[in-house]
């Protein structure tokens, strides 16, 4: 019964659960940048490059023989996942960038000095007594 509690403990922490929605976010946001390579960036690359769609990009290690398929390697969609990565890398920086400045704005604010504590309120109050007797 213990280990139940303890994972229910686990689960349920705020950073947990953070995580979780960043790796949904995150995995969502792939899906988007994937999508954003392969149908707006690369054609107009391919374009240029001479009509090259990166998709079909492969060069072929073995012909197809009967019902064996061909061996292929298949270069251009690794050029469309790293470039893809790379956007996603990027975006990430200039995330994290911007919460660096947000926490660093943060810092530099003046803070006010500390409440002081019961025993010092009590020394300054018989100074002041002291000071208005002389």
């Amino acid at each position: 019964m213990s280990m139940i509690k303890e994972f229910k403990e686990f689960a349920v922490k705020g950073n947990v659960v953070d995580m979780a929605v960043g790796i949904i976010i995150g995995a969502a946001f792939g899906k988007i940048v994937t999508a954003l390579v392969s149908g707006v960036i690369m054609p107009p690359i391919g374009v240029l490059l001479g009509g090259v769609d990166f998709s079909d990009l492969a060069v072929v290690v073995k012909e197809a023989a009967g019902d064996t398929p061909a061996v292929v390697i298949s270069y251009g969609a690794f050029i469309q996942t790293v470039i893809d990565f790379t956007i996603i890398a990027f975006a990430i920086f200039i995330l994290v960038k911007g919460i660096n400045a947000l926490k660093k704005k943060e810092e530099e604010l003046p803070k006010s000095p500390p409440a002081p504590s019961a025993e010092q309120a009590l020394l300054e109050e018989i100074r002041d007594i002291l000071k208005s007797r002389s």
